[in-house]
C-alpha cells in the first residue's frame, strides 16, 4: 500500500514576520520546511502548502495568498510559477493548501514562494523555498537487495548476537561537472551511510520502525558536495534494529519479538551532469561486505559490543584494499511496499553531562547523570591495547550504591568497548539505546572525571512547542518529568518504555495521553505515521492488535486499547487543523467498531475488555494490579462507555465528509449504547454506576452519558470515594485517569484537582517525585511493586494531567480545529497564584500569563495573527460592571455575554492585557 500521507506533509511554514506598527507593511521571512529530512525524496504527488503569519500589530487577517511553484530557480526569481500559479487567491486560508499544479514526477527538484494579502497591505515574496520529489514508480529503482543469509557467528536464539554488516563499493565518475548527486536508500535494519569517509546525515537509529512485512522506509539525500573527481566510494553499515528479532523463540523472556529478515540494503545513487548525462550506482552484486567490523553486536534490548581492533580505517573511502572481503548475496525482496519517509528521523536531541561519579568497588565506578534519560552515552577514554570497558545501564540504584536492574527484566543493557591501543578514543554506540540514569563503568585503569562522559538525549527530531510554569514547585516538577517521559518514549513510534525487553508501541498508553503530548511537541508527522502502522495492522475481519508496529501480535480484542486509532486521528484534527489522516483511516475505524460489535455486543453492552483500569493504586504495596473487588471497574462499564464515546466521534468523523447516513447510524448507535448502559449500570437510589469506582462514574460522567438531572448525584459519589475512601488520592488506573482532572474541575473541584495533582503521599504524581522520579513511572507504587513491571519511565498515568495544566489552568484551547479560533478559559484555581503557558500552533504561538494578587486577576494574553480567540475573563457570578466591559471592549473586542463565572468576549489577533476584580 502506497503510503498517501499528504496529511503530514507541510511543505511550508513560511514565517511572516514584522516588526510593525499599525501602518507598517507585513513582510515575509525565509520559509521554514517541516518535512522529514532537507526536504528531500517526498513520494506525496499532492503536496500541501502551510505558513505563518506573524506581526507585532493586533487585528493581523489575512485576505488573500499568491502561491508560485517552478521547476527553476531561474523562473521563480522570475516570478514565473511554470508548475503552478495560483494567482492571488482571496482567502484567509494558510494551513495544508493541496498543491493543484503541473504533475510531479520522480527525481523533480521543486521550487516555491507565496507572497500574502492582509488587511495590514501586501507582504512581500518569501525566500525561494525547495524540495524534490523521490521515486514515485516501482520501475524507477534499478537497485538489488543484498546482504548475506545466516553467517556461522550469528546467535539466532534466545538474545540474538548479530555482527553488523559493513558493505561498500567503488565507482568512478563518468563525466565532468556534477549538477547533483541524490542518494536514496533503505538499510535494514538500521543504517549508517558514508561517501569518501564522510558520513551522511545526522540522523540516527535509521530508518524508522514498521511492520517490514508490509512497509519498508527510505531515506534521500543529496550527496553531491561529498563526491570527488575520478575514484569515489559508498560504504554502508547495517544495524539489526528492529529487523531481527532481539529475543527469538527458546528463550525464557516474557515474549517473543517477531523477526523478519537478516540485515539487508537497497540503495540507488543517481549522479546527473551538467550536461544532462546520468550515472547510476546501485546495490548489486558487484558491491563487498564484511562481518569482521568494529561492531560485533548490536542489540536494542542488550547494548552494543564495539572492538576497536577489528576498526578498518579508509574502509569507505576509495582505493581501499578489500581483497578479504565476500561478495554479498542477492537477497529476497522484502515484500512490504517501498515508501519514502515522511515522518522525520531520530536525532541526538540534547545532551546532558552526568552530576557525579561514584566509585563503588576496585575499578567499578557509577555515574550520576542527574535525569532518567533516553538515548547513550558518549564517552572519551584511553588506556591500553585490549583494556575492555564495560558500560552497564539502570534506572535506579540499590541501597548499597549499586545498579538496580531487577525491573529490566530480560533486558541486559550494556555496551562493551575493547580498546585498540594507548590513544585517547572517543565513542558511542550506532545502534542501540538505553533507557538510564545510571551507567557503571568498569575497566577503567584510572578514575574517570566528570568530562569524560556525556550523556546524549535520543528522539524524533521534532520541536518543543509548549512551556507551562506555575506558582507550585511540585506541579512544575512534575510537569518537568512529564517532558522527559514524553519525549523519551518517541522511537518512530509512541512507545511504553525505553529500558526493559518490551519497548512497543502500545495502544492503551496514548488514547488520551496524545493530546496531552501533542501541547508539548510537535508530534504531528509521528502519530500520522503511527496512525498508518495501525491500519497496516488490520486484519480483513476488522480487528486491530494492542501495539503497532506488531512487534508483539497481541490482538486481545478490546474497546480501550484500539480506541486510540479514532483518538489520535481527531487529536490531529484538533490540535493541527489537519483532517487527513482521519479522512484516511475512517473506513478502517469503521471496519473496527462493527467488528467488536458483532463479536461483544449482547443487548446494547460491549461485554469485551482486556486490560481493566490496568494499573489502578492496589491495596498492598508489592502488588501491580488489584485483588479487591470494590477497586476494580467492571469490562462492559469501560468498554461500553467507550463505544458510546467513539459512535459519537464516529458521527462528527462522517459529518465533516457530508456522510449522512453514517452520521446517522453512529447517532442511532450513541443513543441505543447510552439507554443500555444506564437500564443496565446505573443505580438510581444511590445515584451511581455499578459498583461505584471512581473510573465507573467518571467515564460516563465525562462522556455525557449521564441524565442531565443526576449528573450532580454521580458527581457527589465521585468526591466521596476519592476524599472519603481514597483520602483525596487517586483511585483509578490508566482507563479512568484520562477524565479525572477535567472532571473534577468541570464541576467546580478545581482545588481537589490541584490537591491530587500536587500530593506528595502514596498515590501519586508527587509522591513520585518525592522518591526521587525524574520521569512517570508505570505504577502508582513503582518504588515497592514486583519488578516484572515497574519501569521507572512510562507516560500511560499522566491520563489527562497536561490537558489539564493547558485547556484548564492556562485557558488554552482549540475553539476551532487547529486554533483557527483560540478557546481561552484559565481556572484559577485555590492554591495557585499564577500560570505561565505558551503554545506555538500551526497559526504562531498562543501565551497565557495570569496571576492573582491585590484582589486583580491580571491577565496577559497573545492571539496569533490570522486568527482570533473565544476569551472568557474570570469574573464571578454578578459579572463585570459597565465600566469594566467597556474598558476590555476599548482592546477593539466583541462583548459576547456572560456564562457561569466568566465574561466572554471575542479578541482579534495581537497581544492584549487584560486586569479585572477578583
Amino acid at each position: 500500500m502506497k503510503m498517501r500521507l499528504i496529511n503530514i506533509i507541510w511543505l511550508l511554514a513560511c514565517l511572516i514576520l514584522a516588526s510593525c506598527s499599525q501602518k507598517a507593511e507585513v513582510v515575509v521571512a525565509r520559509p521554514q520546511v517541516e518535512m522529514l529530512t532537507n526536504p528531500m525524496g517526498i513520494d506525496v504527488t499532492t503536496p500541501r502548502f502551510s505558513w505563518v503569519v506573524q506581526c507585532s500589530a493586533n487585528e493581523v487577517r489575512q485576505t488573500g495568498y499568491h502561491i508560485l511553484v517552478a521547476s527553476s530557480l531561474e523562473n521563480l526569481n522570475n516570478d514565473i510559477g511554470d508548475l503552478w500559479d495560483t494567482g492571488v487567491v482571496p482567502s484567509d486560508v494558510s494551513t495544508y493548501i493541496p498543491y493543484e499544479g503541473e504533475p510531479l514526477q520522480s527525481r523533480q527538484q521543486v521550487f516555491w514562494k507565496v507572497r500574502l494579502q492582509t488587511n495590514r497591505g501586501p507582504s512581500s515574496w518569501c525566500e525561494p523555498n525547495t524540495w524534490s520529489m523521490g521515486l514515485l514508480k516501482d520501475t524507477d529503482w534499478r537497485a538489488q537487495w543484498i546482504g548475506h543469509s545466516v553467517f556461522p557467528i550469528d546467535k539466532l536464539k534466545g538474545h540474538t548476537v548479530v555482527n553488523a554488516r559493513y558493505m561498500r563499493k567503488e565507482f568512478n565518475l563518468s563525466g565532468k561537472d556534477v549538477k547533483r548527486a541524490t542518494m536514496y536508500i533503505c538499510g535494514l535494519g538500521l543504517y549508517e551511510a558514508f561517501v569518501n569517509g564522510k558520513r551522511i546525515g545526522d540522523q540516527q537509529l535509521a530508518p524508522g520502525p514498521t511492520n517490514y512485512n508490509k512497509l519498508l522506509m527510505y531515506n534521500t539525500f543529496d550527496v553531491t558536495d561529498m563526491l570527488a573527481a575520478g575514484a569515489n566510494a559508498i560504504g554502508v553499515v547495517l544495524g539489526n534494529g528492529r529487523l531481527v528479532s532481539m529475543r527469538m523463540p527458546g528463550e525464557p523472556s516474557s515474549k517473543d519479538v517477531e523477526h523478519f529478515d537478516m540485515p539487508k540494503l537497497l540503495l540507488q545513487m543517481e549522479v546527473e551532469y551538467a550536461d544532462g548525462k546520468m550515472q547510476t550506482i546501485c546495490s548489486d552484486n558487484s558491491w563487498k561486505m564484511t562481518i569482521d567490523g568494529p561492531i560485533q553486536a548490536n542489540n536494542e534490548f542488550d547494548g552494543e559490543v564495539y572492538d576497536a581492533r577489528k576498526e578498518m580505517p579508509g574502509w569507505s573511502e576509495a582505493h581501499f584494499r578489500d581483497d578479504m572481503w565476500m561478495r554479498v548475496e542477492i537477497v529476497d525482496k522484502s515484500t512490504g511496499k517501498l515508501s519514502a519517509q515522511l515522518n522525520r528521523q531520530i536525532k541526538v536531541m540534547d545532551r546532558l553531562k552526568p552530576v557525579s561519579i561514584n566509585q563503588i568497588h576496585d575499578n567499578v565506578y557509577v555515574l550520576d547523570m542527574g535525569q532518567n534519560m533516553v538515548g547513550w552515552l558518549q564517552m572519551k577514554v584511553q588506556g591500553q591495547p585490549q583494556d575492555q570497558i564495560t558500560l552497564r545501564f539502570a534506572e535506579l540504584l540499590n541501597d548499597d550504591g549499586t545498579l538496580y536492574v531487577d525491573n529490566l527484566r530480560f533486558s541486559e543493557p550494556k555496551d562493551v568497548v575493547t580498546l585498540k591501543d594507548d590513544q585517547p578514543m572517543t565513542w558511542h554506540p550506532s545502534f542501540v539505546y538505553h533507557g538510564f540514569r545510571y551507567v557503571e563503568v568498569t575497566g577503567l585503569r584510572q578514575k574517570p572525571s566528570l568530562d569524560d562522559f556525556e550523556g546524549q538525549v535520543l528522539y524524533d527530531e521534532m520541536e518543543t512547542v509548549g512551556s507551562f510554569e506555575s506558582s507550585d514547585d511540585m506541579l512544575n516538577k512534575i510537569y518537568a518529568n512529564a517532558y522527559w517521559g514524553i519525549r523519551g518514549n518517541y522511537r518512530g513510534m509512541p512507545t511504553d518504555c525505553p529500558q526493559r525487553d518490551e519497548r512497543m508501541g502500545w495502544f492503551g498508553d496514548r488514547t488520551t495521553g496524545c493530546y496531552g503530548e501533542s501541547y508539548v511537541f510537535n508530534n504531528h508527522l509521528l502519530y500520522a505515521k503511527w496512525l498508518d502502522d495501525i491500519e497496516l495492522e488490520q486484519t480483513p475481519e476488522g480487528s486491530l492488535p494492542d501495539v503497532a508496529p506488531a512487534f508483539w501480535d497481541i490482538r486481545s480484542d478490546n474497546m480501550t486499547w484500539p480506541g486510540v486509532f479514532l483518538t489520535a486521528a481527531n487529536m490531529l484534527y484538533q490540535r493541527f487543523g489537519d483532517v487527513e489522516p482521519l479522512l484516511k483511516h475512517y473506513p478502517a475505524m469503521k471496519k473496527w467498531l462493527a467488528y467488536m460489535k458483532d463479536r461483544y455486543g449482547v443487548e446494547g453492552i460491549i461485554t469485551k475488555d482486556t486490560y481493566g483500569d490496568w494499573c489502578m493504586p492496589p491495596e498492598r504495596p508489592e502488588l501491580i494490579h488489584s485483588q479487591d473487588p470494590s477497586r476494580i471497574t467492571a469490562a462492559g462499564v469501560m468498554s461500553t462507555a467507550f463505544y458510546y464515546d467513539f459512535c459519537r466521534l464516529m458521527a462528527q468523523f462522517a459529518a465533516l465528509q457530508g456522510l449522512d447516513s453514517d452520521e446517522a447510524f453512529y447517532q442511532a448507535e450513541a443513543d441505543a449504547t447510552q439507554k443500555a448502559f444506564n437500564d443496565k449500570y446505573f443505580h438510581a437510589e444511590e445515584g451511581c454506576y455499578d459498583n461505584n469506582t471512581v473510573t465507573a462514574n467518571i467515564l460516563p460522567l465525562r462522556f455525557g452519558m449521564v441524565d442531565e438531572t443526576q449528573r450532580q448525584r454521580v458527581f457527589e459519589n465521585i468526591l466521596r470515594t476519592t476524599i472519603n475512601d481514597f483520602d483525596s488520592h487517586i483511585s483509578t488506573g490508566v482507563v479512568g485517569i484520562q477524565q479525572l482532572m477535567r472532571g473534577l474541575t468541570d464541576y467546580g473541584r478545581g482545588d481537589l484537582a490541584l490537591q491530587i495533582a500536587t500530593n506528595t503521599t502514596y498515590p501519586s504524581w508527587g509522591y513520585m517525585v518525592e522518591n526521587g522520579a525524574t520521569t512517570i513511572w508505570e505504577l502508582w507504587n513503582g518504588n515497592t511493586a514486583d519488578p516484572a513491571m515497574n519501569s521507572g519511565n512510562h507516560v500511560m498515568l499522566l491520563g489527562d494531567l497536561i490537558i489539564w495544566l493547558y485547556d484548564y489552568l492556562a485557558g488554552i484551547a482549540p475553539e476551532e480545529p487547529g486554533f483557527k479560533v483560540v478557546k481561552m478559559k484559565p481556572f484559577p484555581v485555590k492554591g495557585l497564584s499564577f500560570v505561565n503557558a505558551s503554545y506555538d500552533s500551526v497559526y504562531g504561538i498562543i501565551k497565557s500569563s495570569w496571576k492573582v494578587e491585590d484582589g486583580s486577576f491580571n491577565w496577559d494574553i497573545t492571539i496569533p495573527s490570522n486568527t482570533s480567540a473565544k476569551v472568557y475573563v474570570p469574573c464571578g457570578e454578578e459579572g463585570l460592571t459597565a465600566s469594566e466591559k467597556h474598558r476590555i471592549q476599548n482592546m477593539g473586542t466583541r462583548y459576547v455575554g456572560q456564562e457561569g463565572n466568566y465574561a466572554i468576549f471575542s479578541f482579534s489577533s495581537g497581544s492584549y492585557h487584560i486586569s479585572v476584580p477578583y
